[in-house]
């Protein structure tokens, strides 16, 4: 695609990464086909290419008005349309340039700037976001059914994780919003991989890994919430942990981009792109690992029932991270026994803080995530991240957790006659 971009578009930083961009895309539309909000709006600039024009409008120096802002709002960064382009364009780094110029260039109205300010403060900060949720919890059945649904039910408490006893550690990322929402999800996963061998390092320090103030185009708030990440990881980074462990596909995806990122930051470039290095999903890690071990302590496949299981593959997992499949890979070396689901590649419409920002179109495309998922009647939906999980339970349909907190409970239920040395405080 040529572009001619302006004088004052030269100065952003960015740019000439931009332009390779722009001059990259070949405009054939393959994109749309497998864009969600393309699919239900059927607006040309509700798709990857319209998106694309329009940001190539912006560094032109063309006016930037609401309707840009709007066309550029409604995209969910799902990805997908990465995965079927012919060029390898790589949308969603454009997408973040496009959106901070236009922050930069345009007004929103008050209750837009109120509701991103709100989520900006508040999603990040564990502490506040906790609080919140419990009032929220307190005052819920008052409260319109829209707003119900943002309040999700208080879930299963966490129990207590097994003690560091292993030579093999690795450190995991306790989050933002997960701690309050699913509190098992991550002592479920510090069960399985000690099970494994492999011992969890608390890092208390380390907090939300970034996304939600980045792709809220607060940018630079989100870059040094991931240097402080670094800081904390680094002395055990040094010190030997083998890997940083993520729970939420949204988190691992963006702290794999740490290294991207930081690129041009001489003080954490390099420390950045290991971290980077270091980041794996959970998945990845269980996946690796000789899985006889579970099978012999009681996962379904030695004998023990499993619940029919449908699997949402969140697009931050297979789009961004390049892992679709793993899950249910691992699900079923496992024993359990999984539902066919159609068009797994779709969004579910969480994508962050989509879902509130973009109600109305997150709660179309979930219904219809919930409609394929739903198909195959299983007893439980699996995923792999808070924002997905919470966004579908929302709906109070078919239940939703954390795959790794039914592989726990599995494992769990078949060695409850026998004491565990790392389940025995549990």
């Amino acid at each position: 695609m040529q572009t001619q971009l302006s004088e004052e578009a030269r100065s952003i930083p960015g740019v000439d990464e931009a332009e390779d961009i722009l001059r990259s895309c070949v405009h054939c539309g393959f994109c749309n086909a497998t864009c969600p909000t393309y699919q239900v709006l059927g607006n040309e600039l509700d798709g990857p290419r319209g998106r694309i024009y329009l940001i190539k409008q912006l560094l032109e120096g063309n006016s930037a008005g609401a309707k840009t802002l709007s066309h550029l709002d409604r995209c969910l960064t799902c990805r997908n349309c990465e995965t079927t382009c012919p060029s390898g364009v790589r949308y969603h780094t454009l997408l973040d340039i496009g959106r901070a110029e236009l922050e930069r260039r345009t007004t929103r109205p008050v209750r837009e700037r109120l509701v991103r300010a709100a989520l900006r403060g508040i999603v990040p900060e564990p502490s506040r976001f906790g609080t919140l949720l419990k009032v929220g919890r307190a005052v819920r059945p008052l409260l319109p059914k829209k707003l119900q649904e943002k309040i999700p039910r208080s879930g299963k408490a966490a129990s207590v994780r097994p003690p560091a006893r292993h030579v093999r550690r690795v450190l995991m990322l306790e989050g933002c919003v997960q701690p309050s929402l699913a509190p098992n999800t991550n002592a479920a996963a510090a069960r399985v991989l000690d099970r494994l061998g492999i011992s969890v390092t608390p890092v208390h320090e380390a907090g939300c890994c970034g996304a939600t103030e980045y792709h809220l185009n607060a940018q630079d708030d989100g870059l040094s919430r991931a240097r402080r990440n670094i800081d904390a990881w680094w002395p055990h980074i040094e010190a030997g942990a083998e890997a940083i462990v993520l729970t939420a596909s949204g988190c691992g995806a963006f702290v794999k981009e740490y290294g991207e990122l930081l690129r041009r930051d001489e003080g954490y470039a390099e420390k950045a792109r290991r971290v980077s290095a270091l980041a794996r999903d959970l998945v990845e890690v269980i996946a690796a690992e000789p899985l006889d071990a579970l099978l012999s302590s009681g996962a379904p496949g030695s004998g023990a029932p499993a619940n029919r299981l449908a699997v949402h593959c969140p697009c931050t997992l297979q789009h961004a991270q390049k892992l679709g499949g793993a899950v249910e890979a691992v699900l079923r070396r496992l024993g359990f026994d999984l539902t066919a689901v159609a068009d797994g590649h779709l969004c579910c419409g969480s994508a962050g803080t989509y879902s509130i920002t973009q109600p109305d179109l997150a709660r179309t495309l979930r219904d219809q995530k919930l409609d394929a998922l739903e198909a195959g009647h299983p007893d439980t939906i699996v995923t792999a991240n808070i924002g997905c999980q919470t966004h579908l339970a929302g709906a109070g349909r078919t239940s939703v957790q954390h795959w790794i907190e039914v592989v726990d409970a599995s494992l769990r239920q078949r060695t409850s006659t026998s004491i565990d040395p790392a389940t025995q405080s549990q």
